[in-house]
């Protein structure tokens, strides 16, 4: 028969065993399911989606801000954006944006004239602080990304907040009029775009949404208030792809850099693209 101070011994051992194993969970055990597939993580302001890399020890990560009219629960769902990033041992947070002005499809509140509810900026600090604390993402290993309306939403954090992460990354999403002049400090920017792009062209566009007159920037503009906010005034170093993509690359900045990309492609996220970004991401001063 076994001794109760053996037994004993043997359960404490095992609940330790139990704890250590949930450790990651266990933390934030307040949060019911945050941190689940598919379970969102729920703040005052909104929610966000989380997937975690195999390693959890203060692991970089990529919060990705997703186009117009799609939420944090449909692209976390999306393993083509989700699975580049996990395999390089990164966590993944996927925002929700708040109903647009047709209050029906998600959007974020860029800086275009009209303003939504909430005030976005504050939103992703708000969700960046919040998953630091629950999960234990290095603070100073975050890039913040997005996709059109969430590449521009990129651009405007990385204007106002710039201190939100170290790099920040956006594809087929710029600028929207009234352009900005002046941002908070200098970034580490890396945009691309396809020179076929006709959703959010090249060039910019006038257009008209529910009634509300709108005005997309033109990317090269915006690229001249980075080049001016970076003081990358040189020459840029310039590359091709075997893709037919074509490269600009200032480097030679005061501060910041910039990395500027043109596809042949339309309106997306080119093939290799994460990849791409999280070796510039990787190998920034």
């Amino acid at each position: 028969m076994m001794r109760p101070e053996t037994r004993d011994r043997i359960l404490t051992l095992g609940i330790a065993i139990v704890l250590t194993a949930a450790k990651p969970n266990a933390a934030h055990a307040s949060y019911g399911e945050c941190g689940v597939p598919d379970a969102p993580c729920k703040l005052e302001s909104g929610e966000y989606y989380v997937a975690m890399p195999e390693v959890l020890d203060d692991p970089p990560a990529v919060i990705w801000l997703h186009g117009y009219g799609r939420s944090g629960k449909a692209m976390i769902q999306n393993a083509a954006y989700v699975d580049p990033f996990i395999r390089r041992g990164y966590a993944v947070i996927m925002p929700s944006g708040r109903p647009s002005i047709n209050v029906k499809d998600l959007d974020w509140g860029v800086a275009d004239g009209y303003d939504l509810e909430r005030d976005d900026v504050a939103f992703i600090n708000a969700v960046r602080a919040d998953a630091v604390d629950r999960f234990g993402i290095d603070p100073s290993r975050i890039l913040i990304a997005g996709f059109s309306r969430g590449g521009s939403m990129a651009w405007d954090i990385a204007c106002q907040a710039p201190e939100m992460a170290r790099g920040f990354a956006a594809a087929a999403g710029a600028f929207w009029e009234p352009m900005t002049t002046e941002c908070d400090a200098p970034v580490h920017l890396f945009h691309v775009h396809g020179f076929k792009d006709r959703m959010v062209p090249f060039e910019g566009r006038e257009l008209t949404w529910e009634g509300v007159d709108f005005h997309q920037g033109n990317v090269m503009k915006g690229l001249d208030v980075w080049r001016r906010e970076n003081a990358c005034l040189g020459s840029a170093e310039n590359s091709f792809g075997d893709d037919g993509s074509m490269q600009k690359d200032w480097m030679d900045c005061a501060a910041g850099s910039i990395r500027f990309k043109v596809t042949k492609g339309g309106h997306g996220v080119p093939e290799g693209w994460r990849d791409a970004v999280l070796d510039w991401f990787e190998a920034l001063p």
